[in-house]
Protein backbone atom coordinates (compact mmCIF):
# COMPACT_ATOMS: atom_id res chain seq x y z
CA UNK A 1 0.00 0.00 0.00
CA UNK A 2 1.46 3.22 -0.92
CA UNK A 3 1.49 6.32 0.62
CA UNK A 4 -1.36 7.96 -1.43
CA UNK A 5 -3.98 5.25 -0.65
CA UNK A 6 -3.56 6.06 3.17
CA UNK A 7 -4.68 9.69 2.57
CA UNK A 8 -7.49 10.43 2.80
CA UNK A 9 -6.97 13.43 -0.17
CA UNK A 10 -11.25 13.21 -1.22
CA UNK A 11 -11.93 14.29 2.55
CA UNK A 12 -9.77 17.24 1.76
CA UNK A 13 -11.41 18.40 -1.60
CA UNK A 14 -14.46 17.78 -0.41
CA UNK A 15 -13.53 20.56 2.95
CA UNK A 16 -12.22 22.93 0.67
CA UNK A 17 -14.47 22.91 -2.06
CA UNK A 18 -17.45 23.15 0.95
CA UNK A 19 -15.35 26.30 2.33
CA UNK A 20 -14.96 27.82 -0.84
CA UNK A 21 -19.08 27.68 -1.61
CA UNK A 22 -19.63 29.21 1.71
CA UNK A 23 -17.35 31.66 1.69
CA UNK A 24 -18.93 32.41 -2.07
CA UNK A 25 -22.30 31.85 -1.09
CA UNK A 26 -21.41 34.74 2.24
CA UNK A 27 -20.10 37.11 -0.62
CA UNK A 28 -23.22 36.76 -3.16
CA UNK A 29 -25.12 37.53 -0.16
CA UNK A 30 -23.17 40.76 1.53
CA UNK A 31 -23.28 42.32 -2.26
CA UNK A 32 -26.98 41.67 -2.90
CA UNK A 33 -27.17 39.50 -5.58
CA UNK A 34 -29.97 37.34 -4.73
CA UNK A 35 -28.13 34.65 -5.99
CA UNK A 36 -27.08 30.89 -4.95
CA UNK A 37 -23.72 29.31 -5.94
CA UNK A 38 -25.61 27.00 -8.27
CA UNK A 39 -27.23 29.88 -9.85
CA UNK A 40 -24.59 31.92 -10.58
CA UNK A 41 -22.72 28.35 -11.91
CA UNK A 42 -25.72 28.24 -14.64
CA UNK A 43 -25.81 31.74 -15.33
CA UNK A 44 -21.94 32.30 -16.36
CA UNK A 45 -21.97 28.72 -18.19
CA UNK A 46 -25.24 30.33 -20.13
CA UNK A 47 -23.20 33.50 -20.71
CA UNK A 48 -20.38 31.66 -22.29
CA UNK A 49 -22.45 29.19 -23.84
CA UNK A 50 -25.33 31.25 -25.48
CA UNK A 51 -28.25 28.83 -27.08
CA UNK A 52 -26.69 25.43 -24.86
CA UNK A 53 -29.26 23.02 -24.70
CA UNK A 54 -30.55 21.91 -21.12
CA UNK A 55 -28.97 18.66 -21.33
CA UNK A 56 -25.46 20.07 -22.12
CA UNK A 57 -25.81 22.58 -19.39
CA UNK A 58 -26.10 19.64 -16.86
CA UNK A 59 -22.95 17.47 -18.36
CA UNK A 60 -21.00 21.01 -18.37
CA UNK A 61 -21.78 21.91 -15.22
CA UNK A 62 -21.73 17.75 -13.55
CA UNK A 63 -25.24 18.75 -11.90
CA UNK A 64 -27.94 15.75 -12.89
CA UNK A 65 -31.51 17.32 -15.44
CA UNK A 66 -34.02 17.18 -12.04
CA UNK A 67 -31.63 19.83 -10.65
CA UNK A 68 -30.60 21.55 -13.63
CA UNK A 69 -34.29 22.00 -14.12
CA UNK A 70 -35.13 23.24 -10.57
CA UNK A 71 -32.44 25.76 -10.70
CA UNK A 72 -33.19 26.81 -14.16
CA UNK A 73 -37.00 26.85 -13.46
CA UNK A 74 -35.99 29.89 -10.44
CA UNK A 75 -33.69 31.97 -13.27
CA UNK A 76 -36.40 31.73 -15.54
CA UNK A 77 -38.73 33.10 -12.80
CA UNK A 78 -36.33 35.67 -11.67
CA UNK A 79 -36.54 36.87 -15.55
CA UNK A 80 -32.30 36.30 -15.90
CA UNK A 81 -32.32 33.40 -18.61
CA UNK A 82 -35.04 32.66 -20.87
CA UNK A 83 -35.74 29.00 -22.79
CA UNK A 84 -35.91 29.44 -26.57
CA UNK A 85 -37.14 26.69 -28.49
CA UNK A 86 -34.52 24.84 -30.70
CA UNK A 87 -35.17 25.64 -34.32
CA UNK A 88 -33.61 21.77 -35.19
CA UNK A 89 -36.25 20.01 -32.85
CA UNK A 90 -39.16 21.61 -31.66
CA UNK A 91 -38.95 19.41 -28.76
CA UNK A 92 -35.76 20.69 -27.24
CA UNK A 93 -35.00 24.75 -25.64
CA UNK A 94 -31.70 26.24 -26.25
CA UNK A 95 -30.65 28.64 -22.85
CA UNK A 96 -30.39 32.21 -23.28
CA UNK A 97 -29.96 35.06 -20.59
CA UNK A 98 -31.61 37.93 -20.98
CA UNK A 99 -31.18 41.58 -20.89
CA UNK A 100 -31.55 41.41 -16.73
CA UNK A 101 -29.42 38.07 -16.67
CA UNK A 102 -26.35 39.68 -18.59
CA UNK A 103 -26.96 42.72 -16.17
CA UNK A 104 -26.53 40.48 -13.18
CA UNK A 105 -23.52 38.11 -15.04
CA UNK A 106 -21.69 41.37 -14.81
CA UNK A 107 -22.57 42.87 -11.52
CA UNK A 108 -21.94 39.43 -10.19
CA UNK A 109 -18.62 38.65 -11.72
CA UNK A 110 -16.66 41.25 -9.87
CA UNK A 111 -17.70 39.46 -6.60
CA UNK A 112 -16.77 35.50 -8.46
CA UNK A 113 -13.58 37.38 -9.33
CA UNK A 114 -12.68 38.95 -6.20
CA UNK A 115 -13.24 34.98 -4.31
CA UNK A 116 -11.13 33.71 -7.12
CA UNK A 117 -8.58 35.78 -6.10
CA UNK A 118 -8.62 35.33 -2.18
CA UNK A 119 -8.67 31.96 -3.07
CA UNK A 120 -5.75 31.42 -5.31
CA UNK A 121 -3.29 34.30 -3.23
CA UNK A 122 0.36 32.94 -2.92
CA UNK A 123 -0.22 30.55 -5.79
CA UNK A 124 1.09 30.36 -9.11
CA UNK A 125 0.19 29.92 -12.62
CA UNK A 126 2.51 26.63 -12.91
CA UNK A 127 0.28 25.76 -9.35
CA UNK A 128 -3.15 26.24 -11.26
CA UNK A 129 -1.81 24.31 -14.02
CA UNK A 130 -0.51 21.32 -11.65
CA UNK A 131 -4.05 21.28 -9.81
CA UNK A 132 -5.83 21.08 -12.56
CA UNK A 133 -3.47 18.13 -14.17
CA UNK A 134 -4.04 16.58 -11.17
CA UNK A 135 -7.63 16.53 -10.37
CA UNK A 136 -8.46 15.68 -13.95
CA UNK A 137 -6.05 12.50 -13.59
CA UNK A 138 -8.54 11.77 -10.86
CA UNK A 139 -11.36 12.30 -11.90
CA UNK A 140 -10.43 9.95 -15.41
CA UNK A 141 -8.99 7.22 -12.87
CA UNK A 142 -12.48 7.45 -11.39
CA UNK A 143 -14.23 7.26 -14.12
CA UNK A 144 -11.99 5.06 -16.29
Amino acid sequence: MTASDQRAYFFKIDTTIKKVRYVFQKRLDEAGMELTVDQWVLLDHVFHFPGISQNALAEKTAKDNPTVTRILDILVKKGLIERRMAEEDRRKFNLHLTTAGTDKYHVAFPVVAEVRKIGWANLSDQDFDDLVRILDTIYLNITG
